[in-house]
């Protein structure tokens, strides 16, 4: 092995697991994002916000002797609520800009070995992408004298989801989600990596083949994760807000990094046969 492709090797393992740890933190810090929304949602429920103003009140009769745990609690919870989602935000920037030093190196790295890459990638992006929450809806509702109250809260992935309508009955839609979103780019980002490294075999050919009628559906996974989305914020009218949480940065990342994989994959498979 020459040197060039020696140190284009190890950078791109090297750069392969700071994409897996960035992505493996970035799911803790949406899960814990998650939790801490969760724990605020309930502490905004109309029981607990009419418990609160209860608490208000004693403390203002009593000048202040009775404290109102539950407000303190709260902004506790609100605190902890913004530190993760500043974190995973934080994260989902950092994975950004090794999605782009992935891209900008495909195009100085040896064709197999960009397409190795660009497909490693792809992968850790995609596993990520599915585990990882995508949205999360809160509704709101004012009622009188109490004020703004949350009547539901729901965050969910692309698994979670799939579950979910499973276990609702609607099997046809978590059908087709649980093909075009997990499946087929499973079996697509793998094909991309089985051809980076036997692209001279025999069985080439039909692989070319297979490559290209997969091609075919590239995009029709974004398609799906969009019905999704509005499928979730469209579950009743009183949404009041629907937040994407880093899971669809993730699922992007995959997206554009399959794409580009692909086209290098079709250079390298015509130099082949050429």
């Amino acid at each position: 092995m020459k040197k060039r492709e020696l140190l284009g090797l190890l950078w791109s393992v090297a750069l392969l697991v700071l994409m897996a740890w960035l992505g493996k933190e970035g799911y803790r810090a949406a899960v814990e994002y998650e939790d801490a929304a969760a724990q605020t949602a309930r502490m905004m429920q109309a029981e607990t916000v009419a418990r609160s103003r209860l608490k208000d009140l004693a403390s203002m009769l009593t000048f202040g002797a009775v404290k109102n745990d539950l407000r303190e609690k709260l902004q506790r919870l609100r605190e902890k609520e913004r530190a993760a989602k500043g974190r995973a935000e934080r994260i989902a920037l950092y994975f950004a800009g090794a999605v782009l030093a992935a891209l900008l190196s495909a195009w100085l790295l040896p064709i197999r070995m960009a397409t190795g890459l660009l497909s490693v990638a792809a992968l850790i992006a995609l596993i990520n992408g599915l585990v990882t929450p995508i949205l999360m809806v809160t509704v709101h509702k004012n009622v009188e004298y109490l004020g703004d109250v949350v009547l539901s809260f729901e965050s969910k992935g692309i698994l979670g989801s799939v579950e979910k309508l499973y276990h609702e009955g609607n099997l046809p839609i978590a059908g087709v989600i649980l093909l075009f979103s997990v499946l087929l780019p499973a079996v697509k980002t793998l094909s991309l990596l089985f051809l980076s490294l036997y692209e001279t075999r025999p069985f080439a050919a039909k692989m070319v083949r297979f490559f290209k009628h997969l091609g075919k559906w590239s995009m029709l996974d974004v398609f799906v994760v969009a019905l999704l989305l509005v499928f979730l914020t469209s579950r009743g009218t009183d949404v009041s807000r629907a937040e994407a949480e880093i899971g669809i940065y993730f699922f992007l990342a995959y997206v554009i990094l399959s794409m580009v994989a692909s086209l290098t994959a079709e250079r390298m498979l015509g130099s082949v046969r050429s």
